[in-house]
């Protein structure tokens, strides 16, 4: 078994690569080529953690995966992760792990690539200003995906924390300094968003994060952090607004996103107001953005493809460049 810790990831993984790998996740899903159980949830409101486990396996790639991952949203007042965990790769030929994956590295990348996925196919291709809300664990990745794929003169970064907000950007400005953009610090969710033509919110909020009625026509919106019932960081109003609603995977969706499952059940939005999975846009069998004006909403609660399809890339990278830990 190796064993591959998040150093040795970065060595031979890009953001890039993670991008291409959601890609084919999100294919194979939409194809029906992945098993991919809803994830399991154990809540402990005591500390404000939930536990998750998500299984996944493709007979294509002949390889399964099991994360177990916590998330822990005070961690980030602890100077630790909020989302601590681990990948195990199993070889699907013979049941064996293959390879134990630092998981908060995987899903870092994997979750900041389908925001990346979801900017390339429906994000407007001459966009130039983007924005961030959240500064925690996941981040960094959205960030940088957001920059991957658009080649953006500067992203506005804010989050309710002033001094998170400074700190965040000036490690992000020396950790992200091979892009051009500029980061800036944001005073408010409203100066953030403002002629932002890709938005990304990536918090743990029970209310709305932005006001959706100050967002640009053209614009396209992932909501990244909203993850169980009672959480919603995305405005209803943005539903209203948007000409098309996707999703990594609408029974995901449906089945934890308070995001969506609320203004549902509010009666704001409607069944028939989805446009359908990403992984259906890339398939093209469903339409992408049909004219520069839209607002399109990308909703992601991440699933088992995502990781399986990350974790069997790296390992192969990992082996390919003789990167890691043996271990017997």
């Amino acid at each position: 078994m190796l064993l591959l810790s998040r150093d040795n990831i970065k060595q031979v993984f890009t953001m890039n690569d993670a991008i291409a790998a959601d890609k084919l996740a999100f294919q194979l899903f939409s194809e029906n080529k992945t098993e991919v159980p809803l994830r399991t949830q154990i809540v402990d409101e005591k500390q404000n953690g939930t536990f998750l486990f998500m299984p996944s396996y493709s007979p294509d790639l002949a390889a399964a995966a099991l994360k177990i991952i916590n998330i822990f949203p005070d961690n980030i007042d602890k100077g630790l992760s909020s989302a601590p965990a681990q990948v195990l790769l199993v070889d699907g030929a013979t049941g064996y792990v293959n390879a134990l994956l630092d998981g908060t590295t995987v899903t870092q990348l994997r979750t900041g690539a389908a925001s990346g996925v979801a900017f390339d196919v429906l994000g407007r291709k001459d966009a130039k200003k983007g924005a961030l809300i959240g500064t925690g664990g996941q981040a960094a990745t959205q960030l940088e995906a957001m920059l991957c794929v658009r080649n953006l003169d500067v992203v506005y970064v804010f989050d309710q924390n002033s001094e998170r907000t400074q700190a965040f950007v000036e490690e992000m400005k020396r950790t992200l300094k091979k892009y051009p953009t500029e980061i800036l610090p944001a005073t408010s969710s409203d100066e953030a968003i403002h002629d932002a033509d890709l938005i990304i919110t990536v918090t743990p909020a029970t209310s709305p994060v932005f006001d959706g009625n100050k967002v640009k026509r053209g614009a396209t919106v992932s909501c990244v952090g909203s993850y169980q019932p009672q959480m919603q960081e995305m405005d209803p109003v943005i539903l209203k607004r948007a000409s098309k609603i996707y999703f990594d995977s609408e029974e995901a969706v449906l089945s934890e996103a308070g995001d969506i499952l609320i203004p549902l059940a509010e009666g704001l939005i409607t069944k028939e107001d989805f446009t359908g999975d990403i992984g259906e846009v890339l398939l093209e069998k469903v339409v992408g953005r049909e004219s520069e004006d839209e607002i399109i909403v990308f909703k992601t609660v991440g699933i088992g493809a995502q990781d399986l399809v990350t974790a069997k890339k790296i390992y192969e990278c990992a082996l390919e460049k003789e990167i890691g830990t043996e271990w017997s």
